[in-house]
């Protein structure tokens, strides 16, 4: 029973790819690197000069992909440091943050309804979130494997959604959050 929410940084122009966690020197490099290689392919396969067109694209492509990463640094600084000894863990995938969130702070059994221990990280992630307009969110709800599938789905389902109608309560723009359930 764990809500999992997952940021990823969204920039016009750029091509965003998982990889492996770094340092932050080396996500702004992994991130200049990928929109370059994004940028050139683009820029090759676009009309005549295709060559002038392909180092055209590979700086448009490595400003972009520098600034994605750069971007995720740092939110996933600014995510540490307001969820420091709130037992929420911030992990960086690639282009994406997730937040692993403790059962025992969020829902009663066979509940949606969020418990009142999970509203102070709530509000640390709704003012990062706030701070960082241009990250996408995907709230991930989870349940145990006691009672029936269709039950545990249905309920991930609408614990997602009550993590989401709280963060568009504090000031977060819902066209920024999916919801998505897994069930158990």
């Amino acid at each position: 029973m764990k809500t999992k929410v997952a940021l990823v940084a969204v920039m016009s122009g750029s091509l965003v790819l998982a990889g492996c966690a770094t340092t932050d020197n080396q996500n702004t490099t992994r991130g200049a690197a990928i929109g370059a290689v994004a940028g050139a392919i683009a820029g090759k396969a676009t009309g005549n000069h295709k060559n002038k067109r392909m180092v055209i694209g590979a700086a448009v492509g490595a400003l972009a992909g520098a600034a994605v990463g750069g971007y995720m640094d740092n939110q996933e600084k600014a995510l540490r440091e307001e969820l420091k000894g709130s037992g929420v863990g911030v992990q960086r995938d690639g282009d994406r943050l997730v937040l692993d969130i403790p059962a025992q702070l969020t829902f009663d059994i066979n509940r949606s309804d969020i418990r009142p221990s999970l509203y102070p990280a709530l509000n640390d992630i709704a003012k990062v979130l706030r701070d960082y307009p241009k990250t996408m969110v995907v709230v991930a709800g989870h349940t145990d494997d006691t009672g029936p599938y269709q039950f545990n789905m249905n309920l991930s389902r609408a614990r997602a959604e009550s993590v989401q109608s709280y963060l568009v309560a504090q000031g977060v723009q819902p066209i920024r959050i999916e919801t998505i359930g897994y069930g158990p």
